[in-house]
Order: C-alpha cells, then structure tokens, then sequence
C-alpha cells in the first residue's frame, strides 16, 4: 500500500496588503489560526510575512510587537527600513514595497514546493506566480473581491491556480475577541 506524500507548502504573506483586505473585510488576522489552518493541508516549509518598518528614535513602530510574536512564533519575517517623503501636496507619506524580496524568496524555494500560497492581490506578482508555475509549482492566490473595489488585480487572480477569498477564510482565521488584546499582537515576556 503506497501513502501520499504530503504537500510541500510555502506562504507568502505580502503584510501591507494583507492587513489592508482583512480591513477592508473588517476583521482582524489571527496569526496562529492562519498557520493552522495551513498546517494541516500539508507540509508547511515556510510561512514568510514582509513588511517595510518605520524605525527611528522619536517614533516607535506599531507593527514591531507584532513583528516581535511572528518572528517567535513561526513564521519568517523579512523586513527593510521605510522611506519617508513628503508628497506634492505637502502630505507625508511612507514607501517601503517589498515585492523584490517576496519574488527572490519564491523564486528560490519554487523547486521545493508542490504549492505556494500568496496572500497578496498586487497586479505585480502576475509574472512571479506565472514562472513559479513553470516550475511545477501550484499557486494559490489570496485577497478579496467581495467589497465594492476589489483587493485583486484581475490579472492576477486569473494567473493563480486558485483564488481563495480572504472573506472565505474569516471565520477561520479571524481573531475571535476584538474586544480584548490578544496575545499574538503583544511580545511575549520571559516571564509568561
């Protein structure tokens, strides 16, 4: 009797984008539950999250302690520094994309994947999910269409070899008490 080998799986978790469609959905992420649910669909090699972060002295940075609970809980968390400008209308404003590092790191993994999981609905990652698929690779695409302007470029949702809606998952990834602070948006102390 011949058993089936688990799926080699990888997340890709383009941060920003998934935070602006759980949002926009009005939910937040739980970042345990969302491991666990693709833990048990196969072999999960890797769960990367990427963010840029604004780190300086006079302002601390609202994603660290959420950064600080991926980074020891599970997940790979890639990082670079935020660039701050001032736009044409005298707006601040932050630019920090970290697509790059998202398709080097997929790129890399692609020949030891059976499925690639990318939360991210950004009409960029259209050629990334198109070669990682030549290699034999299945993708599934994460984000929403299910609010007025959808979080997914059409391109992109047509690329994948599945679209799962982010509205599909929410019961069971979303945080069940808003109303509390959870432990996975604080950093755990020694002493917990």
């Amino acid at each position: 009797m011949s058993s089936v080998k688990p799926s080699d799986i990888a997340l890709f978790i383009d941060g920003a984008n998934l935070f602006a469609t759980a949002k926009a959905l009005g939910f937040d992420v739980d970042y345990k539950r969302l491991l666990e649910e693709f833990q048990v669909q196969g072999t999960l090699l890797r769960a990367f999250y990427y963010t840029a972060v604004i780190d300086n002295q006079e302002q601390f940075s609202s994603i660290r302690p959420l950064i600080d609970w991926l980074d020891y809980n599970g997940y790979t968390v890639v990082t670079k520094p935020a660039k701050e400008f001032i736009d044409a209308n005298g707006r601040r404003k932050t630019k920090g994309s970290m697509d790059i590092e998202l398709a080097v790191h997929a790129m890399e993994l692609a020949e030891h994947l059976d499925q690639m999981v990318l939360f991210s609905g950004d009409r960029d990652f259209r050629p990334l999910v198109e070669a990682v698929q030549r290699r034999g690779v299945h993708v599934t695409v994460v984000s929403t269409i299910e609010i007025q302007s959808p979080m997914i470029a059409d391109e992109l949702r047509r690329q994948a070899d599945v679209f799962l809606d982010l509205a599909e998952l929410r019961p069971r990834i979303a945080r069940i008490s808003a109303d509390r602070s959870p432990d996975q948006n604080r950093p755990r102390s020694p002493n917990r």
